[in-house]
């Protein structure tokens, strides 16, 4: 058992707590925390994105969900840490597994700044619940000190709508819900309707922050700049925030308590009433405007250059100098760095060669690292930070020979990311329905993945945002024209490969009756050295022929000749 779970029952012996909650998110829910917040790491050892632990005097769980199964396997082996899989069959979900191991009137305890308050309202009848604990900081000695960056002002030539304008919305929006006041605690959200940016995540460019807006005032609590205006817009402290809640006068409240804290909620007062309904700047942001849809464009020429610079280095160089994937991962990281306003990237990347490839959100370590070989396949996720935009790609190269299955499962993952990049549909077509389209291709041949389709994109903001998801489950959300969402179907052979293919699509208003479709915003060649051309119908061969000739039209001026002259041969017509 790990000496740093020891220490933690140790702590709840002490406190006299019978189960011990610690999830991955930090003050604000948070899909990608500063490393202040990386509690659970520090006591599972686990360090996917997503999973919430759960300690009792005799028993540790880990649950995730599919996207990490492999890799949480790995990482929980020898830490008397049992890996619990969401959503599959004779899985409990945490209240049922508390439900059934614990007595009523128990204590659960956890630090409520960092549990949302849906999931910890829902204990209370059951449960005496102990919420002022951060016993993981009791714990951990070497804790990183939690501060916050620099906070900038993007141009308006850059967002195209003003904080004032954007405010103005929002108040529309309370006032059509009948609130009087509305919290916003997730980052992304005050970010983009304040038009500032920050590096407290890494990767994702927000700073630690919340906001309380009336009819008539707004108010900004940063952890950095507290006190001093940035811009035009003054900010009080960080902290004073929990205080200032408290004093809330009598009126109707609107907050999101999927993103809200526990304590958070707890802080309000009773004559205050709560309307708990979806943050509505979420929404707002999701529907990229005119100048966002512009910039983002010329944000994935830049990203569309160094992936094409860096698949034409790697088929070139690979099996003639030394390279793993570490190295290739370090390559492209270079490479984008290189563009003019790329300042970080938007997630660490992803580079799974074989077996690696099948672990959807792996991360190579100094043990896991293979060399690459001139055969098989390299499955590379990755993104970029640009001061005009954000980028997701997913492609899966050949590096070499490729077995006759690993083609078939390339050109039936392709003509899955088709179905969705071609498909046309009706106002209000949610993303659970589009998910349906996207796997029909594989399921016809016995295929499917254990992730959602696609996600939302933010703009100079996190890789991961809503509402809108393409996905069996959380995808009711219509997808609308202006938004972005991946395209990223996926086959996974635990043990031998994977393969993903992903594209940025933005929603579109067709010329046609009114109806919906995508364009494809990511210029990258799909790998015709993996494709079964005879697999793709005729209209999928047009379409992918059309998309290839935009990828060369929009790039070919800006590559060195030979970099040019492969990626001529790369999307010539199938």
């Amino acid at each position: 058992m790990k000496e740093e779970l020891l220490a933690l029952h140790r702590e709840m012996g002490k406190r006299g707590i019978d189960a011990y909650l610690v999830p991955t998110t930090d003050f604000h829910g948070s899909e990608y925390v500063n490393d202040y917040f990386k509690c659970r790491k520090y006591v599972s050892g686990f360090t996917g994105s997503a999973g919430t632990l759960l300690v009792t005097n005799d028993f540790a769980g880990l649950w995730t969900d599919g996207r990490y199964f492999l890799q949480a396997e790995k990482q929980l082996q020898g830490s008397g840490i049992s890996l619990m899989r969401i959503n599959q069959p004779g899985v409990l979900s945490i209240r049922e597994y508390l439900a059934e191991n614990l007595k009523p009137e128990s204590v659960v305890a956890f630090d409520g700044r960092v549990v949302d308050a849906d999931f910890g309202m829902s204990l209370e009848t059951d449960y005496n619940i102990e919420y002022d604990m951060d016993l993981v900081g009791e714990i951990w000695k070497e804790r990183p000190v939690l501060r916050g960056s620099e906070i900038y002002k993007l141009p308006p030539e850059v967002v195209g709508e003003t904080a004032e304008s954007k405010l103005k919305r929002l108040r529309l929006a309370m006032e059509e819900k009948g609130a009087d006041y509305h919290i916003i605690t997730g980052l992304e959200e005050i970010a983009w309707l304040y038009n500032l940016r920050g590096s407290d995540v890494s990767h994702t460019p927000v700073f630690f922050a919340f906001a309380l807006i009336s009819k008539d005032e707004d108010r900004l609590y940063t952890l950095h700049s507290a006190g001093r205006s940035i811009g035009d817009r003054d900010t009080l402290p960080y902290f004073q925030f929990f205080e200032d809640i408290k004093e809330l006068k009598q009126g109707r409240l609107l907050l999101d308590m999927k993103k809200a804290s526990y304590t958070l909620v707890k802080s309000i007062p009773e004559e205050v009433k709560l309307l708990n309904d979806m943050d509505p700047v979420e929404a707002m942001k999701a529907v990229k405007n005119q100048t966002e849809l512009r910039c983002t464009e010329n944000a994935h020429i830049k990203d569309g250059l160094a992936m094409v610079q860096f698949i034409f280095w790697l088929k070139n160089n690979v099996g003639k100098i030394d390279i793993s994937e570490i190295s290739a991962a370090d390559k492209l990281e270079a490479l984008r760095r290189r563009q003019p306003g790329c300042f970080d990237l938007s997630f660490g990347t992803i580079p799974g060669y074989m077996e690696n490839g099948a672990i959807v959100h792996y991360a190579p370590t100094a043990d896991t690292n293979k060399r690459l070989r001139p055969e098989g396949l390299l499955l590379v996720d990755s993104g970029g930070q640009y001061e005009d935009g954000t980028t997701d790609i997913t492609r899966t190269i050949a590096l070499g020979s490729l077995t006759d299955e690993m083609r078939e499962n390339y050109t039936t993952v392709l003509k899955s990311n088709l179905e969705l990049s071609m498909a046309e549909f009706e106002q209000g077509t949610t993303g659970a329905q589009l998910d349906e389209i996207a796997r029909k291709p594989l399921k016809a041949r016995g295929l499917d993945f254990n992730h959602g389709t696609g996600h939302g994109v933010g703009h100079i903001l996190s890789v991961h945002e809503g509402p809108n998801r393409i996905s069996p489950t959380g995808g009711d959300w219509p997808i609308l024209p202006g938004m972005i969402t991946t395209d990223e179907p996926g086959v996974y052979k635990e043990g031998a490969y994977g393969i993903r293919l992903e594209n940025e699509l933005v929603c579109v208003e067709k010329e046609k009756d009114g109806a919906l479709g995508f364009e494809p915003i990511t210029l990258c060649p799909f790998d015709r050295d993996a494709i079964l051309p005879e697999m793709l119908s005729k209209e999928e061969r047009e379409y992918l022929n059309a998309y290839h000739e935009k990828v060369y039209r929009m790039l070919r001026d800006r590559l060195e000749p030979d970099a040019r002259s492969w990626l001529r041969e790369q999307t010539e017509e199938l």
